[in-house]
């Protein structure tokens, strides 16, 4: 079964940091892209960063650019969001997305799979 478990959500100041993680199972965790989305209060989910299979590329929504970044660990199947300078408008639950690479995909083995995501609350 894959899964994917979000931690590390919390209080966070504004102009703080703060760490998220994803840690992958089930599969081999090379043969996802990995993502993290946020849904705020009484708005639709948005993408928040991309890390490709191998962790040589990744994309960021314009909201987060230049402040968090994404990374992944093989050693230890997880991604990282790294958030710096979080604002209260990131206030929301992070959830991380597993989609695996089209050449990778086996019957049995769902294409996508999502965490049930972590509260991030920014404010002082």
């Amino acid at each position: 079964q894959v899964q994917v478990v979000e931690s590390g959500g919390g209080l966070v100041q504004p102009g703080g940091s703060l760490r998220l993680s994803c840690a992958h199972s089930g599969d081999v965790f090379a043969n996802y892209a990995m993502n993290w989305y946020r849904q705020a209060p009484g708005k639709e989910r948005e993408f928040v960063a991309y890390i490709s299979s191998n962790g040589g590329s990744t994309k960021y929504a314009d909201s987060v650019k230049g402040r968090f970044t994404i990374s992944r660990d093989f050693s230890r199947n997880t991604v990282h969001l790294q958030m710096n300078s979080p604002t209260p408008e990131g206030t929301a639950v992070y959830y991380c997305d597993a989609t695996v690479v089209p050449i990778f995909a086996r019957r049995g083995y769902p294409g996508e799979v999502w965490g049930q995501g972590t509260l991030v609350t920014v404010s002082s």
